[in-house]
């Protein structure tokens, strides 16, 4: 079962939205159900809420929650909000 989502930092937020908006193309790290670091290429399509949890979807159907990312583009995921 997967943790407890917790909210990410605000700013990242709005960084994850504008790579998206300008359909960049990224470097995404992220830990994988394993725990485990995986890094993904590719265009952000989307970032949307389900069940009070913030995902950002990449071109493929590829799916990760945003409290799961290491880094985008090797801007490590500040602490907080």
């Amino acid at each position: 079962m997967e943790k407890k989502y917790i909210p990410i930092s605000c700013d990242f937020y709005d960084e994850i939205e504008l790579l998206a908006l300008r359909k960049s193309k990224c470097k995404v790290i992220f830990r994988n159900a394993n725990n485990e670091e995986e890094l993904i290429e590719g265009v952000i399509s989307n970032v949307f809420s389900k069940n009070k949890e913030e995902f950002l979807e990449m071109e493929g159907d590829v799916k990760i929650r945003l409290d799961r990312l290491v880094s985008i583009n090797g801007m490590p995921l500040p602490d907080a909000c």
